[in-house]
C-alpha cells in the first residue's frame, strides 16, 4: 500500500462545536464538578485549584495539545454515550488469582469488592480515610503531580487533585501473593468519572497493579507512583473495545535508587484518548519501562488516541525505554509526543524511545514529536519513530505458502506489535493480552 497520509505536525484535529469560550470553560468546568471538602487532603486539593486557575485549560495552541483538540475536555459536562452491560467482551484476567477492587462511575464499590486484606500490603480508599490525619497518603497527595508541572503544564492533572472524588491508597510492604486488579464499571450514560490512586512501594518490596473496564462516558485518572530503594511496580491497563469514552488517564512517578517501574497500556478503539506518562528517575541505577499496543478502527467509531511521556534521567546508570505502537485504520489518528530529558551528572544513562505505527488504509494518519534533550556526555540515548503499511514482501511470502490474507494480515500486525508486549515481564498476563489481540484482530481483518 503505497500514499499513506501521514498528517504534519502543525496540523491539529477538528473542532468540537458547542464548547464554551475560552475565558469562561474554566468557571465552567468547575462549577460542574462536585468539589470535595474537608479531611486531610483539603490542603493538596486547595492547592491544585489555584494552581489550576493560574494555568487555564489548554487551548489548541498549546504546544502539548497542538495534535489533540483539548475541547471535549475543556467541555462543562460529559457527552452521553450510550453503552450496552450485557455486550461487554469478556474480561482480561478473569481466570487469575488476584484481588479485585470495583469501582463503578469512579466510586469505590465495597460489597462487589474482594476483602481489602493481603499480606504485603496496605489499601483504602481516598475517600473512606479523609479522617485519619495521620494517614500514609498525606504527604503524597498531589506531590508528585506538583512535580510534574514542571517544565510543562499539565491543567487537568492539577484538576484531577482538586476534584478527585474516590481511588486507592496502596502501600506496599513486601511482595503479595495476588496483583492488584482495578475493575471500572459504567452506570450512567453521562458518568464523568475523575479517580486519583497513591501507590508507595517501600524498600524492596514489589507488587502488580492491573486496570480493565468499563470507566465512564468522561473520565479524568491520576495514579502517583512513588517507588523506594529497590523497589518494583508493575501496572498493566487494558482500555476496553466497547468503551466509547473520551478519556485523560496520568502516571507521575519517582524511581528511586535501583528501583525499577514497568508500565504496559492496551488501548483498542474509544473515542478521545490521551494517556500521560511522566517519570522522575531520581536514584541511581533506575528502570523505567513505559510502553503501549494500540488498536484503532474508525469503522467502530471515532478514533483519537494520545500518548504523551515525560521521562527524566537525573542520577547514574539510568534505564529507560519507551516503546509505542499503533496500527491504524480507516481513518484513524494517532499521536506520540515523547522526551528523554537527561540531567547534569546523570553519567551512564541509557534512554531508549521508539515510536511507530502500522497504517492499514490511506486515511489514517500519525502524528509524531519525538525529543531528547542532554545535559551529559557519557550516555547511551537513541529515539526513532516510523509510520508505514503492511510489508507486501512478507505479505506475498505467507499467502505463497497458503496462509489465508486475513490470517496473514493478523500475524503481520501480531509481529509488529510484539516489542511492545515484550515489556510485559509477566508472561502469563503477556499471553492473555496476545490472545485478546488476536481475537480482536481476527473480527476486523477483513473490516
Amino acid at each position: 500500500m503505497s500514499d499513506v497520509a501521514v498528517k504534519s505536525k502543525d496540523e491539529v484535529t477538528p473542532q468540537v462545536s458547542g464548547a464554551p469560550k475560552a475565558e469562561n470553560a474554566l468557571d465552567a468546568r468547575l462549577a460542574a464538578l462536585p468539589l470535595p471538602k474537608g479531611g486531610w487532603s483539603a490542603d493538596a486539593r486547595a492547592e491544585a485549584l489555584a494552581r489550576l486557575r493560574d494555568m487555564g485549560l489548554p487551548g489548541p495552541r498549546d504546544e502539548y495539545w497542538r495534535f489533540t483538540d483539548p475541547r471535549p475536555f475543556n467541555a462543562p459536562a460529559a457527552k452521553p454515550l450510550p453503552f450496552e452491560p450485557a455486550a461487554e467482551e469478556s474480561p482480561l484476567f478473569s481466570a487469575d488469582d488476584k484481588l479485585t477492587l470495583v469501582f463503578v462511575d469512579g466510586q469505590f464499590d465495597a460489597e462487589a469488592s474482594d476483602d481489602l486484606s493481603l499480606d504485603g500490603i496496605e489499601i483504602s480508599t481516598l475517600s473512606g480515610a479523609q479522617d485519619q490525619a495521620e494517614h500514609w497518603a498525606k504527604g503524597l497527595y498531589g506531590a508528585l503531580e506538583l512535580a510534574g508541572q514542571n517544565p510543562v503544564s499539565r491543567p487537568f492533572a492539577a484538576l484531577n487533585t482538586a476534584a478527585a472524588q474516590d481511588g486507592l491508597l496502596i502501600r506496599v510492604t513486601g511482595k503479595p501473593a495476588k496483583p492488584i486488579h482495578v475493575l471500572h464499571r459504567r452506570a450512567a450514560e453521562d458518568a464523568d468519572v475523575v479517580w486519583h490512586h497513591v501507590i508507595r512501594v517501600e524498600e524492596g518490596a514489589e507488587a502488580t497493579l492491573l486496570e480493565t473496564g468499563m470507566v465512564g462516558a468522561r473520565s479524568n485518572g491520576v495514579i502517583e507512583a512513588d517507588l523506594a530503594k529497590g523497589a518494583r511496580l508493575h501496572m498493566i491497563a487494558a482500555k476496553r473495545a466497547v468503551d466509547p469514552k473520551v478519556g485523560l488517564s496520568h502516571v507521575f512517578a519517582r524511581v528511586a535508587e535501583g528501583a525499577s517501574l514497568k508500565s504496559f497500556v492496551l488501548s483498542v478503539n474509544g473515542n478521545v484518548m490521551r494517556n500521560e506518562a511522566v517519570v522522575d528517575m531520581v536514584g541511581d541505577d533506575a528502570v523505567a519501562h513505559v510502553a503501549a499496543a494500540v488498536l484503532g478502527d474508525q469503522n467502530v467509531g471515532p478514533f483519537h488516541q494520545d500518548d504523551t511521556v515525560f521521562i527524566t534521567h537525573g542520577a547514574l546508570r539510568g534505564e529507560s525505554r519507551q516503546v509505542y505502537k499503533k496500527v491504524l485504520k480507516n481513518g484513524a489518528t494517532g499521536v506520540f509526543q515523547g522526551k528523554i530529558l537527561v540531567k547534569p551528572g546523570a553519567q551512564k544513562t541509557d534512554g531508549y524511545q521508539i515510536s511507530q505505527a502500522l497504517l492499514l488504509d490511506e486515511r489514517s494518519q500519525f502524528l509524531a514529536k519525538p525529543e531528547l534533550e542532554i545535559y551529559a556526555d557519557d550516555v547511551k540515548c537513541s529515539h526513532g519513530s516510523t509510520t508505514g503499511a503492511i510489508d507486501e514482501t512478507a505479505l506475498f511470502y505467507l499467502r505463497s505458502r497458503g496462509v489465508p490474507y486475513e490470517r496473514a494480515i493478523v500475524f503481520l500486525v501480531l509481529s509488529f506489535l510484539a516489542d511492545a508486549l515484550e515489556e510485559i515481564e509477566d508472561e502469563g498476563l503477556r499471553g492473555q493480552i496476545n490472545d485478546r489481540l488476536e481475537a480482536w484482530l481476527t473480527t476486523r481483518a477483513s473490516q
